[in-house]
Parts: structure tokens; sequence; C-alpha cells
């Protein structure tokens, strides 16, 4: 299990570096802005996550692994951004990825650890979601967490259907496939149709229904 964990969170920090290095470069941060937040994007929320949980080193710290692909994402999307720009909306895409991955990464170290499902879903939520917290807090944004758009309710959804099929004891590699497929195609669904959580202020809600008409 441990193994796998490990595969499946280094694909993740992956993705997530790339997703942090395009949004740094749209702000025109220098090569080492650029590797910094690429850095928190990927290893931020696991970090978090294993300071929380008694007896557990931060991982990045104790498998350097991770900083190699960190550091290959960052290059990756460097030296390919030209081509990366026609693909629609490629940061979405790679943010989809790493919180497909890691947000399941999340609720296995749970398991893992013996904690309730409640809290092995706080975990992939916090593994998956807050990475792109620091990467958005850092370029001086508004993180996509505490905005309208559907994110962190997707994680939900995808830590509690990998609880789901563990209950029914579904087997690898059913059991982390479908749900990390799951939370990457309904990322990608939301922002391909704008689906976004109903505002609690009612000037937006106006302003929608008047763009509608």
């Amino acid at each position: 299990m441990e193994i796998i964990i490990n595969y499946i969170s280094i694909l993740g920090s992956f993705a997530l570096a790339i997703s942090g290095a395009i949004t740094a470069m749209d702000k025109r941060f220098d090569p080492f802005g650029v590797f910094i937040i690429a850095f928190v994007t990927a290893v931020g929320g696991g970090t978090l996550r294993d300071m929380l949980i008694n007896d557990r080193s931060v991982f990045w710290i104790t498998q350097t692994s991770y900083i190699h692909f960190i550091i290959a994402g960052t290059i990756c999307a460097i030296i390919f951004k030209s081509k990366l720009d026609h693909i629609t909306k490629p940061l979405f895409i790679f943010d989809a990825i790493g919180l497909g991955l890691y947000t399941i990464t999340g609720v296995q170290i749970g398991l893992e650890y013996g904690l309730a499902a409640v809290n092995c879903v706080i975990l992939g939520t916090i593994t998956g979601a807050f990475g792109g917290v620091l990467r958005d807090i850092l370029v001086n944004e508004v993180p996509i967490i505490f905005k309208r758009e559907v994110y962190a309710t997707i994680s939900i959804l995808g830590a509690i259907l990998y609880l789901t099929l563990n209950k029914l004891h579904f087997i690898n590699p059913i059991l982390q496939i479908v749900p990390v497929l799951f939370i990457i195609a309904m990322r990608l669904v939301v922002i391909r149709y704008n689906i976004s959580l109903p505002s609690l202020y009612a000037d937006e809600r106006k302003k929608k229904g008047t763009t509608r008409e």
C-alpha cells in the first residue's frame, strides 16, 4: 500500500508543480519565483496533512524523489509553456489532475493511520486543495476554494467515493482509479460548463439573473 501511495503522490506533485509554474509565469515571475510557486503548490497540502498526523514525517523531507519530480514539472512547464497555451485552460487541467491524485493519497494515508472516515475525508481534501490555496495567496489572488467555484466539494465527494468503494471491498486498481478519474472528470465538467455554488449575496444572485435574461 505504501508504495502505491507514493507513486500516486509523486504523480500528483508533478501535475501540481506544472499548475503552480503556469500560474507564476502568467504573473511574470522570474525563474526562482516560478519554482517556489510550483514547489509550494505541489507540497503545501501534503505538508499540512503530515503535520496534523502524530509520528509522521513531512513526506518531501524524507523522500527527495518528490523534489526531483517537482523540478521536472517546473522545467516542463517552462519549456512547453507556448504549447500549453494552446490547450484550453491548461492550469485547470493540471490542477484537476493534482486534485484527484492528492485527494486519494490523503484518504489512503488517513486509513493507514486508522483514522475515522470523516477525518480521512478532511485529510484528503486538505492534501488535494491546500497547495492551491497557498499558490493563490502567494500570487495575490483569492484562493479558488474560497470562491463560488465547485472545488473542495468535488474533493470531498471523491474522498467519500473512495471510502465507499473500500467499504464494498473493491481492490486496486479500481479502488484508486475510479475516485481519481471521478474527481478529474467532475472538475473539468465544472470548468467546462461554469458550474458554481449558490451565492450568499443578493447582489450577485441578481446580477446572475440579469445576465441570463
